[in-house]
């Protein structure tokens, strides 16, 4: 009688034990995880061409906009192309064991766009794009992740507002009401050019949120590489310059007008305006410039090895290019993928 008693506690603490075992992993496995020192989401360029696409860790994340399509993700080199959902996305953000994104509020099916418009969030997701969650369902414009901080500028119908808040949703700060664009961000800085009266470029120190003036410039979508800032020169109709920040130096780089630009591996592509328009290439430092596309292009994102791009008339197509080359094709791996 005895032995049964005890038998019976035995199995009752194991049952305990167990239970609050796989209480412990549940709770283990929910826990937002911090990211390395250091961390900043996606590219200024990438971002400021809708953030389409992120290279994060050996992985591109991207918006196939193929019918079918969704948030895929590849390698660098375009091999193993596998969705992560069917969501129509912008503002791709990755860092440690995440993945961010601004859900549309649409989702594609076989036959491209389906469904009435929903509920559009921005969302944060494992890098598998697994438990995703919404953080925010305001209209975001377009955000960057620094460190642990998610800075956000966002639209309403009473105008901008700027504000971060932590990756685990908590913490939130308003930080502006009017436009400031987070997408420069390099070593806990944030780069942007000022809205209130003037175009200067200021820095915000996210330890602090301490802006201090950098720049009495004129200047749009600033992005620091190394000793320069490359921007859009708004005084002179949009050309594409660069500034060294230690000598003090203006560079002109393409006397046209410029309606977008992106950089990276050595190179900028750019999209001039006017009779000529045309999707161009040359080095950072201006030499060797080349047309890539007649035409009129946007959404020039990049990775480690490819540059992409869509016509401005079609909202679907993906054309890509190898970097430095001046030859361009569909992304006919995506559509596949898309398709299926």
């Amino acid at each position: 009688m005895r032995l049964k008693k005890s038998v019976k506690i035995t199995l009752g603490i194991i049952i305990v034990a167990l239970i609050i075992g796989i209480g412990a992993l549940l709770m283990l496995s929910q826990r937002i995880v911090m990211n390395p020192e250091g961390t900043v989401g996606n590219t200024a360029g990438n971002l400021n061409n809708d953030g389409r696409f992120c290279e994060y860790d050996g992985t591109v994340y991207f918006l196939n906009s193929f019918d079918g399509g969704g948030l895929f993700a590849m390698n660098p080199d375009e091999s193993d192309i596998r969705r992560l959902n069917s969501l129509d996305v912008r503002n791709i953000l990755a860092g440690g064991k995440y993945l961010y994104y601004y859900h549309t509020g649409i989702s594609y099916d076989n036959a491209g766009f389906s469904g009435e418009l929903g509920l559009h969030a921005l969302q944060r997701a494992r890098l598998n794009g697994s438990n995703s969650e919404a953080l925010t369902t305001e209209v975001v414009v377009t955000a960057q992740l620094v460190d642990n901080y998610l800075y956000v500028l966002s639209a309403s119908g009473s105008g901008p507002s700027f504000f971060k808040v932590k990756m685990d949703n908590s913490d939130r700060v308003n930080l502006a009401e009017y436009e400031i664009n987070p997408a420069c961000a390099e070593n806990g800085i944030i780069y942007y050019n000022g809205t209130q009266g003037n175009h200067y470029l200021h820095a915000l120190d996210t330890a602090t949120d301490v802006v201090r003036e950098i720049w009495r410039g004129n200047l749009w979508y600033p992005i620091l590489e190394g000793d320069y800032v490359y921007y859009m020169d708004v005084a002179n109709d949009y050309r594409l310059c660069r500034y060294s920040l230690s000598q003090d130096v203006i560079e002109v780089l393409a006397q046209e007008r410029v309606d977008c630009f992106n950089l990276g591996g050595g190179y900028i592509y750019y999209q001039t305006n006017g009779t000529d328009a045309a999707l161009k290439c040359m080095r950072t430092d201006g030499s060797n410039a080349t047309v890539i596309a007649s035409g009129v292009y946007h959404h020039i994102s990049m990775t480690s090895q490819y540059v992409y791009f869509q016509d401005f008339r079609d909202t679907a197509t993906i054309y890509h290019s190898p970097l430095g080359s001046s030859s361009y094709e569909v992304f006919e791996a995506a559509r596949t993928a898309a398709s299926n």
